[in-house]
């Protein structure tokens, strides 16, 4: 069956946070006394946090937790109870994000081919305005945000909202993100096509894309 449609996770796929995760906090609290925390550490502080959840929820409270185990330590007070706010509200204004380069391009493509598009994230209620503010919504035809469909990848669910939202079968969409678990195997449970985008150099894989341009010539095969 061709592809007629194309839905893409956000983060690691389309956009990453600029200039990191680390920076933006380290930031933050420096503007709040805390003088001991710097990018590098914080990034890896919410790396290894965020790797020891098994699911993340998506929400306000989940992401004040969150913070919370990255400056476990480091700060007399939780960020929680002090400058977590700012911290959340950053995040919602573009220029603590980075299209990547490929983005914009790849969907224009696309859309000239009569390619429809949409996207399939865990996210929460910050990422239609984000995708506004970052000028990509008018990219998609459809967006599917785990917290308004009330369930979220890998679940197949979320990804069958999107099929039925497009109208399509299944098996006529393509998906693709950079987690193999969230991504890949969760749209394939649903009946639709993966690759995954893993942008660090490596061998090449028929599944993977290294850049996104990749998925002109996938799509034609």
């Amino acid at each position: 069956m061709p592809i007629q449609a194309v839905t893409f996770d956000i983060g690691g796929t389309l956009i990453q946070p600029w200039p990191s995760v680390g920076h933006v906090y380290a930031e933050i609290a420096a503007r709040h006394g805390v003088r001991n925390a710097s990018a590098e550490l914080l990034n890896a502080r919410f790396k290894a946090a965020w790797r020891a959840r098994k699911w993340f929820d998506n929400t306000r409270a989940g992401w004040e937790e969150l913070v919370d185990e990255t400056f476990h330590g480091l700060t007399d007070r939780p960020p929680s109870t002090t400058f977590f706010p700012e911290l959340y509200e950053r995040f919602a204004q573009p220029e603590a994000w980075h299209v990547f380069e490929d983005v914009r391009p790849t969907l224009d493509t696309l859309a000239a081919r009569g390619i429809r598009l949409g996207v399939i994230s865990n996210w929460d209620e910050r990422l239609r305005e984000l995708l506004r503010r970052l000028q990509l919504d008018a990219c998609f035809e459809t967006l599917i945000i785990s917290c308004e469909a009330g369930v979220a990848k890998p679940a197949p669910a979320i990804f069958n909202q999107a099929a039925s939202r497009l109208g399509l079968p299944p098996a006529s969409i393509l998906h693709v993100g950079d987690s193999l678990e969230m991504d890949v195997r969760g749209a394939e449970a649903a009946g639709l096509r993966a690759l995954q985008i893993r942008r660090q150099p490596g061998p090449p894989e028929d599944r993977v894309l290294t850049h996104l341009s990749e998925l002109t010539t996938k799509i034609a095969l």
